[in-house]
């Protein structure tokens, strides 16, 4: 099979805003998203706008355009040797931020840094059996068997500096939200800015790195880059239409048609590739919620599709994200390999029928259960868990809501707190954007670099050996029917709940912002941002 390197993108997915034109007397370019980054630390935090802010400050061996294409970053050149065998040719005469030379050893020690355990971007490499060092710019990559998406994982390896990590004591990877080791708090990369300062919650200060390697046809022409986290969404709106800051997102849909409104501010608007579900605790004998039953609903696959028909995804969709959300009935979003329209069809809304069905599993009283949602990472995620929670109390479920900010919820759900959920929403934008990556962050459990997202813990024997199956397999037309086995299996399984893709709103001031990329992964790369 021939995977395609550039990956269709439907056309309103990316946006260039007015002229295109360079100002020699550059502006500082301020923007604000919902929250703050979860670290600094290249090969931990495995979140959006976390990667792209590592991207803004570390190269990759290749670099992912707005347009999704594939281009040489750190790696001028590669080759397959054999079916196992890729052969990267190095990029000579790059410099890290302090000053130090890049080589083949700062790829080496990146690779074997990502590959551990603790780290949520071992995923990327997990098919990696080694690499080697052929000479101080050629490494050679050996997987553990033909890979046939190598390529499109490769924008998530990001490349530190051996000798700086090493002296300040930083080869061990710390996955944890927020953390304060040296590695998750101080960035030294290759990329086209470098760290000026962090304050957590506050801010972040960037500036353009003047030895960067690709300077001369850098597109970007800011001298200063400040990013603000603003949860609070009017006052996020407020900044942007005082003039404090250039450009916010995501736009409250409400408020779109008042920035429309304003002529100093450009609204955008496209597709974005995230699919927003839900999940639930599948492993847990005793539910969190239930001590001293012995019991764990969700077990039952009668409860899990109780839940289901529970929600009505359209009503969210209408009311909740006010037209501007597709629902769903898979884990992948159109414009994903292996999607399969023919698939994606959401559950039925039947509040009798999920009454039916806890009736039949035993609890026709309902149960408690805690309802984990962040409310500063997807548009209107607290709203939507909100709408939810009379859903599931109409159908006899008693929900406890627990939302909060980012950090605090994916530490919740995720590996550092063990997974302390019984019921969750989290969005998905496979990384690859490939069918394999959500297959293997969120659908299995075997294997090195799964279920890094896994928050419920969710396997099927056949799915596990469907996704083992589909990680070497190169034959497009036989591939794309294992991944339609498996994403079949876990639709029966309700293996989790998908709502909806979110489409993407941002506010732009053009007055001051002469281009801007609007990406399908919703965040900011400032390489592609020209000031007025």
């Amino acid at each position: 099979m021939k995977l395609k390197r550039t990956i269709p993108v439907l056309a309103a997915a990316i946006a260039a805003v007015l002229s295109t034109g360079v100002d020699a007397s550059a502006k500082t370019f301020r923007y604000a998203t919902t929250g703050d980054i979860l670290g600094l630390d290249p090969q931990a935090n495995n979140e959006g706008p976390t990667n792209t802010m590592k991207a803004n400050l570390y190269g990759r061996l290749i670099h992912r355009k707005p347009d999704l294409s594939l281009v040489p970053d750190l790696a001028t050149s590669w080759k397959n040797i054999n079916e196992t065998t890729w052969r990267f040719n190095l990029r000579s005469g790059v410099t890290f931020h302090n000053g130090n030379t890049f080589n083949a050893d700062d790829v080496i020690y990146s690779f074997k840094r990502q590959s551990q355990e603790a780290s949520s971007m071992a995923f990327a490499l997990s098919s990696i059996k080694e690499m080697k060092k052929i000479d101080d710019l050629t490494v050679e990559v050996i997987t553990k068997g033909p890979d046939p998406i190598l390529l499109l994982n490769m924008p998530l390896f990001y490349i530190v500096d051996k000798e700086y990590m090493e002296a300040n004591d930083a080869t061990q990877v710390l996955d944890v939200s927020g953390a304060t080791n040296f590695a998750n708090l101080n960035a030294n990369g290759t990329g086209p800015f470098k760290l000026v300062e962090w304050v957590q919650d506050n801010r972040i200060v960037l500036e353009p790195f003047d030895k960067y390697w690709d300077k001369a046809n850098l597109e970007t022409n800011i001298t200063k880059a400040i990013f603000t986290p603003i949860p609070n969404n009017a006052t996020r709106v407020a900044a942007l239409l005082s003039g404090e800051i250039d450009l916010m997102y995501p736009v409250p849909l409400q408020d779109v048609p008042r920035l429309n409104g304003d002529p100093n501010v450009t609204v955008l608007q496209g597709a974005e590739l995230r699919t927003i579900f839900l999940g639930f605790d599948q492993w847990r004998d005793e539910l969190l919620d239930m001590p001293g039953t012995g019991k764990n609903p969700f077990l039952d696959v009668r409860v899990r599709k109780a839940f289901a028909h529970a929600i009505n995804t359209k009503a969210i969709q209408r009311v909740v994200m006010r037209g501007a959300s597709t629902p769903t009935g898979l884990m992948i979003a159109p414009g994903i390999n292996g999607f399969d329209e023919a698939m994606n069809t959401p559950y039925a809304f039947d509040p009798e029928m999920s009454k039916k069905l806890l009736a039949e599993a035993g609890y026709g009283n309902g149960f408690p259960i805690t309802f984990d949602c962040p409310n500063d990472r997807y548009v209107n995620d607290e709203a939507i868990c909100t709408s939810i929670v009379p859903m599931l109390e109409r159908v006899g479920i008693k929900v406890t809501l627990n939302a909060q900010t980012k950090s605090l919820h994916f530490n919740k759900i995720g590996k550092p707190e063990g997974n302390n959920t019984s019921f969750y929403m989290l969005g998905w934008t496979p990384g690859s954007y490939d069918a394999y990556n959500p297959l293997q962050n969120l659908m299995t459990m075997d294997g090195a670099g799964h279920g890094t997202w896994n928050s419920g813990r969710y396997t099927n024997p056949e799915v596990e050996k469907l996704t083992g199956q589909i990680v070497t397999e190169v034959d497009e037309a036989k591939r794309n029917s294992l991944i339609a086995k498996a994403f079949k299996i876990h639709q029966d399984d309700v293996g989790h709940i998908p709502l909806h893709q979110q489409a993407l709103a941002w506010g732009n001031r053009s007055d001051t912002v002469a281009k801007v990329w609007q990406r399908p992964f919703n965040d900011v790369d400032l390489r592609y941002v020209v000031m007025k």
